[in-house]
């Protein structure tokens, strides 16, 4: 169960530490306190979908951490396959962080998990009753959702689901043939094709980036020879131009003729030297390097291919084979299309008949499950003042679907010899609220989850409706812990903790804050509850017994 909760610059709830009880948690407040702003926290630790708005104005970050003891065997197993490790106590640690940029980080017992995973665990964890479960009810599309959680054996659904599966993927299958068929020889040209091309192509993994290493190594090694032929061509000069060489010899040659031009003789003498020297080794080096023109326009022509087939048929070597092999298999399922036609009939026939057999039996076991389910509703109901109110779950046949072939809907007949009608198209406000209480109640005893909560279960009911959707709760709670929030007077008086919501006022600022009350404390915030913006001596006095009333009947 939800033992504590922890709320950081969440709307206007700057900090709260909420420790809840094992019982009827029960919140409190005036219209716009920031009850639902708790409800909204725990709806976030549960993983569910949030937004930058939900962070204080002001604030980078929003926290909420969720501490839970005696968690069950299901949510035990879920940690396991997610490899978080456990307390000893099998306590649990979930805290998520949220930015104002709209980002958020989940851990659960320190490790990071993804919203999704947070959101399998908690569904084992907290189930919420909100407007949007109202919904659901009122959906005769999502209503066989409430007779599945109640079946006896879930395999045969599970096993059908699985079947129904595997039946809609042969038929993906099938329906590709058909569409094959009417551009055969089409497709088989472009195969054809295509694998001649890669297959010529001979592609190797690596070997693109190789070729391109090579190619650079080549273009190098050209620009060095470039580089010692130019060399060479200064120093030896050409037909129309004289070299380095001779130009230094003739100037050597009018110099050594003077004494006083000895020194300068000996500088373009030593020069002569050094340019043969530089000439025998430009020419030993362009010798000693192997290149060959017509090696660089291969390489650029195999580089060339690969940059087409990048476009064509993926970005990698192993790609480009992984879609050979693909396109190898997409010909042989063309060319033998015939054998493959008439084996993926023959198993469509074969899954088909599974599945109609599993979906007979499916049926039947809601119809059982149905039929318990109907009296324990109608038992709920009178509890909750509504005697006269018959429940029904209809039954008709569909076409086979994801979840089986039977078109649920919930019926009610609100009055004796009135024909049962649409539970979207009568039930009142109030009605919903109480039918859906019903509900929670029956699926709480064949559920492991560990906290229900109701947010404004009380909606369009007052009085004795209200006093007895209290005791419902009230009874709910001995079994599972029960968080609520509610206008109503006769609920929170059943409280074994009441916690009141209020907004203050500080520096220009807004503040929600978490208190738990004691008996003074809830006598006060009942007799608000009762009587608006006055609190007289009677309403506390009304107050004062209705809390000693349901005192006395714990």
């Amino acid at each position: 169960m939800l033992k504590t909760l922890d709320i950081e610059n969440i709307a206007v709830i700057e900090k709260a530490s909420v420790d809840f009880s094992g019982g009827l948690n029960v919140l409190t407040g005036e219209t716009g306190a920031g009850k639902s702003i708790v409800v909204d926290s725990i709806n976030a630790i549960m993983g569910e979908r949030t937004s930058r708005e939900l962070v204080r104005y002001g604030a980078d970050n929003a926290y909420v951490s969720a501490y839970f003891d005696d968690i069950c065997d299901s949510a035990l197993n879920k940690l396991k396959k997610f490899d978080i490790e456990l307390e000893e106590d099998n306590s649990l640690l979930i805290t998520r962080k949220i930015s104002a940029n709209g980002k958020s980080l989940c851990k659960v017992n320190g490790k990071t998990v993804t919203v999704s995973m947070l959101k399998e665990i908690c569904s084992y964890l907290v189930n919420v009753h909100g407007q949007h479960d109202s919904q659901a009810l009122l959906n005769p599309d999502l209503q066989y959702n409430y007779i599945d959680m109640l079946l006896e054996d879930k395999s045969v659904l599970s096993d059908y689901k699985e079947t129904f599966k595997k039946l809609i993927s042969v038929r993906r299958k099938l329906k590709s043939f058909a569409k094959d068929e009417d551009n055969k020889e089409s497709l088989l040209e472009l195969l054809n094709f295509q694998i001649e091309e890669l297959e010529k192509a001979d592609i190797k993994v690596g070997e693109r980036e190789e070729l391109t290493q090579k190619r650079a190594l080549i273009q190098k090694s050209e620009d060095i020879i470039k580089s010692l032929n130019l060399a060479i061509s200064v120093i030896n000069g050409d037909d129309e131009n004289i070299g380095i060489e001779q130009a230094c010899a003739d100037v050597s040659r009018t110099l050594f003729k003077f004494d006083e031009t000895k020194d300068v003789y000996d500088v373009f003498n030593d020069i002569n030297d050094k340019l043969e020297l530089a000439k025998d080794k430009a020419e030993a080096l362009l010798l000693s390097i192997d290149f060959s023109p017509e090696e660089i326009e291969m390489i650029d022509e195999k580089l060339d291919l690969y940059y087409k087939f990048s476009n064509k048929y993926g970005q990698t070597e192993q790609e480009m084979l992984d879609y050979l092999e693909k396109a190898k298999e997409k010909r042989n399922s063309i060319l033998f299309a015939d054998e493959e036609l008439n084996r993926l009939n023959e198993e469509y026939e074969n899954l088909l008949n599974i599945t109609v057999k599993l979906a007979d039996k499916l049926s039947v076991d809601r119809k059982k499950t149905a039929k318990i389910f109907e009296e324990n509703v109608k038992q709920e109901l009178a509890f909750l003042d509504m005697p006269k109110m018959q429940f029904y779950v209809d039954f008709n046949k569909g076409n086979l679907s994801s979840t089986g072939y039977d078109k649920i809907e919930f019926l009610i007949s609100a009055n004796p010899g009135e024909p049962p009608k649409s539970l979207s198209k009568v039930a009142s406000g109030g009605e919903l609220s109480r039918i859906m209480l019903a509900i929670k109640n029956i699926i709480s005893y064949n559920d492991t989850i560990g906290t229900l909560i109701f947010d404004e279960i009380d909606t369009g009911v007052s009085g004795r409706a209200s006093q007895k959707i209290g005791l419902k709760l009230k009874s709910v709670s001995k079994n599972t812990q029960v968080i609520c929030v509610t206008h109503s007077a006769q609920i929170a008086s059943n409280a074994d903790e009441h916690f009141l919501i209020q907004k203050k006022f500080n520096d220009n600022k807004t503040f929600t804050c978490v208190t738990p009350l004691d008996f003074e404390g809830r006598k006060q915030e009942l007799a608000r509850i009762m009587g608006g913006l006055e609190i007289t001596d009677t309403l506390l006095q009304s107050a004062e017994e209705l809390l000693n009333q349901n005192l006395c009947s714990d």
